[in-house]
């Protein structure tokens, strides 16, 4: 049962989006789909394959998953969609289903050109998830972000879950510059706390993205994954078309 917990990935995007879900469709806009192969290893729960297909256009961004985990005997299938919607006040509505009759969403807000503020909250029917995200699922989120002339943007994101877990936060300190002939690095850091086996815990994760104009590789460290003993690494590689 602690196995099954640990790959339990209880996540919406509910926490990252306003500023960063700004940038990811900034790079969408002259190569819609954005295909993902992520390869994941869990120090208890063994390994995991995922597959994600992305399409943005002026309906909004939509994507189809799958994921799988042999050790466990584990799979899932996932479906998506979020869209912005105003200018000077925008709001991304999102939505997610999943195979095993999981249903959740989520609405953020943002407002600002070069300083940027934002909110947000999710929710889900609790079903099981498995997603590429770690962060608490049902949860409140506060976002700020400031972007340079030259591009680059660097975000604070607190993600706070206020459903069946308080004590469990997130804090995430994102920069992301461009680089010459098209390229870009972005650099994830993530502290988090919360009780794993009664104790009160806290560590450090990062996620590191560097993206060529149409192939990107990203690798990411989650201690206590999911507020379990478990620790995962992650390692994706991607391509626009």
């Amino acid at each position: 049962m602690n196995t099954a917990r640990a790959l339990l990935l209880a996540c919406l995007c509910a926490g990252l989006v306003t500023a960063r879900a700004s940038q990811a469709q900034e790079s969408d806009k002259e190569l819609p789909f954005k295909l993902t192969v992520g390869e994941h290893h869990f120090s208890q729960s063994g390994r995991g394959l995922d597959v994600n297909l992305r399409h943005t256009s002026e309906l909004g961004t939509t994507w189809l998953g799958y994921f799988k985990a042999g050790d466990l005997n584990a799979h899932q299938s996932r479906a998506g969609w979020e869209r912005w919607f105003g200018e000077d006040l925008r709001v991304l509505p999102s939505l997610q289903v999943a195979s095993g009759g999981f249903v959740g969403g989520s609405v953020n807000l943002e407002t600002g050109k070069r300083w940027i503020a934002g909110a947000g909250v999710g929710r889900t029917n609790l079903h099981p998830y498995f997603n590429l995200n770690f962060d608490p699922n049902d949860a409140w989120t506060l976002s700020g972000a400031y972007r340079s002339e030259g591009g680059a943007i660097s975000t604070l994101v607190l993600v706070h879950d206020n459903r069946l877990n308080p004590d469990q936060r997130h804090l995430h300190a994102v920069h992301r510059t461009p680089l010459p002939n098209g390229n870009r690095l972005t650099i994830d850091l993530l502290f988090k706390q919360g009780l794993v086996g009664g104790v009160m815990t806290r560590r450090t994760g990062a996620t590191i993205t560097y993206d060529w104009p149409r192939f990107f590789v990203r690798l990411a460290y989650d201690p206590v994954t999911n507020f379990t003993p478990d620790y995962s690494t992650r390692l994706s590689v991607g391509t626009r078309f």
